[in-house]
């Protein structure tokens, strides 16, 4: 087994654990330059609130996107968007990668800003 099919494997596992409790969860997918996380709603169909490196309004306040002060300005601007959007508690789904650096970044960054989970 390689290393994407591991990831890939824990990360059907937690969602499916995520479904069964149907609550709203937050996504989150990390490339080597960039990453992306979006809320996702309780029946899985909907996208409330997204953010990552790509936006203009990232790119400007970052020198580069691939590291854990990028992924912490991708999880502020996360929970803001969310908190307006009327979500406050969701499930963290960090799609089987480890829950370090950029990933831990961006959870901490989003909790702070008022997302609980």
């Amino acid at each position: 087994m390689n290393k994407n099919k591991s990831r890939l494997r824990r990360a059907t596992k937690t969602r499916s654990r995520i479904k069964a409790k149907n609550i709203v969860r937050l996504s989150v997918h990390r490339t080597p330059r960039h990453i992306y996380a979006q809320i996702i709603s309780a029946d899985g169909e909907t996208i409330v609130t997204s953010a990552s490196t790509l936006l203009a309004e990232v790119k400007t306040s970052i020198k580069y996107s691939g590291n854990a002060e990028a992924a912490s300005v991708v999880g502020k601007l996360l929970a803001e968007r969310a908190v307006k959007a009327g979500v406050t508690k969701v499930a963290f789904d960090r799609s089987g990668f480890k829950y370090h650096g950029r990933v831990k970044a961006l959870a901490e960054a989003a909790r702070e800003n008022g997302l609980e989970f």
